[in-house]
């Protein structure tokens, strides 16, 4: 018998080509018979491996979560060092994958590799020294600021042309140059994302001098 000209389809390629599709098109290109066409399958094929639209679009998300490395929370790093490098690689997944982070920003649902990610940042805080339910807040607002920076850029927004701002009247003076951020995106985004995250792990450094149980009636007050 020979060789089958394709590859077998498994729940790897399925995601593996979705996630491409929607890098490369949005979530609104993603339809189980355009997935069923890029495989080059019938549509039926793919519910022997994903029940439904929505099961697929979870894998593909959670594929995402998988990228992210958690090897910080498994050596000697302190917490602060080791949030400062989970938040670092969590940002370089979303950014490769900006169209899935509306989806990812709902929550870890029944995701494994998503879960797998709060638990590791969870248990780490907890191991630390925090108490659990500060560890839970410091997780959740570290999440929040990573998603935030992922899901739109500041530099990449502005108009691209000096004309154009000078002669908006919402404009200042002092936005003359504020075109050429565009120019920059990458390094002005990457820049003003150390930024806000030292100054929130700063914040947090300086909570957790606070006695645990200090910052305990501080939580419930």
């Amino acid at each position: 018998m020979g060789r089958p000209r394709r590859p077998l389809l498994s729940k790897d390629r399925i995601v593996e080509t979705a996630l491409g599709l929607v890098d490369a098109e949005g979530l609104a290109a993603l339809s189980t018979r355009r997935l069923a066409a890029e495989l080059g399958v019938s549509g039926p094929s793919l519910y022997n491996h994903f029940r439904t639209k929505d099961e697929i679009l979870d894998a593909v998300v959670d594929s995402v979560s998988a990228q992210v490395d958690l090897s910080m929370f498994e050596d000697d790093r302190d917490w602060r060092t080791a949030l400062h490098d989970w938040a670092l690689s969590y940002r370089r997944a979303l950014t490769a994958h900006p169209h899935v982070v509306p989806l990812l920003a709902r929550g870890p649902g029944r995701r494994p590799a998503a879960l797998r990610l709060a638990d590791a940042v969870f248990g780490a805080l907890v191991d630390a020294g925090w108490p659990p339910v500060q560890a839970t807040s410091v997780g959740a607002s570290m999440r929040y600021f990573v998603m935030g920076a992922a899901l739109g850029s500041f530099a990449g927004g502005v108009v691209d042309s000096p004309t154009e701002v000078a002669h908006d009247p919402a404009a200042r003076s002092r936005l003359g140059q504020a075109h050429l951020l565009a120019e920059r995106q990458r390094s002005v985004d990457d820049r003003a994302f150390e930024a806000g995250l030292a100054a929130l792990l700063d914040g947090l450094a300086l909570r957790f001098a606070v006695p645990p149980q200090a910052r305990v009636r501080v939580q419930e007050g």
